[in-house]
């Protein structure tokens, strides 16, 4: 009512704000599961009579859900990559496919299998996944990182760092991992590894 009698607040079309709006939704994409868990939290609430108020406080949930969503991206990646090279290098000679088994008693560990050689992925804490390889014994060895050949240690750690705001980012020797390039650098040195 004030928009329509003063001459410097023109008209907006309530039609065209909503429409403006999911268009707006198309171009920036916007990550809603945090408002989706908050309000069936609000639900369960209401219904349990139990309050979590300080929940967002406590980054050990945080943790243990990024480390979670981290390890499925990594699973689901290879296993797609996995597949396709099993699909190039054809299915004549059973030895030479990659098999991608879970790790039992665990939430989401998992390994690559190819004559032998083992490429393990496992979540060890809420802030720490370990990846190394296992070679016909219980030994853990770390991929190569560069042409000098192995590196010292069992195994490759990749550490959660958490910033201001519960914000989790995720590290190797400090510096923030680009997932496509570590799946790949595991990826080959596996296939290359397990030719033999």
């Amino acid at each position: 009512m004030f928009a329509e009698q003063n001459p410097f607040f023109p008209k907006v079309d309530s039609n065209k704000r909503l429409h403006q709006n999911l268009n707006m939704e198309k171009i920036i994409p916007v990550g809603t599961v945090w408002i989706e868990n908050l309000a069936l939290e609000e639900l369960n609430m209401d219904t349990s009579g139990m309050v979590h108020i300080d929940d967002h406080l406590n980054p050990a949930h945080f943790l243990e859900e990024a480390s979670i969503d981290l390890m499925n991206a990594i699973r689901d990646k290879i296993e797609i990559l996995t597949i396709k090279f099993n699909e190039f290098r054809g299915e004549e000679n059973n030895h030479s496919l990659i098999k991608l088994f879970k790790i039992s008693n665990t939430v989401n560990d998992f390994m690559l299998f190819r004559n032998s050689l083992r490429l393990v992925f496992s979540r060890k804490a809420n802030d720490l996944i370990t990846v190394g390889f296992l070679s016909n014994g219980k030994n853990f060895y770390t991929p190569r990182l560069g042409a000098s050949g192995p590196a010292d240690g069992e195994v490759h750690e990749i550490r959660a760092h958490l910033g201001p705001f519960n914000n989790i980012t995720w590290k190797f020797q400090g510096e923030d991992i680009d997932l496509e390039a570590m799946i790949r650098h595991y990826l080959s040195e596996f296939i290359r590894n397990s030719a033999r």
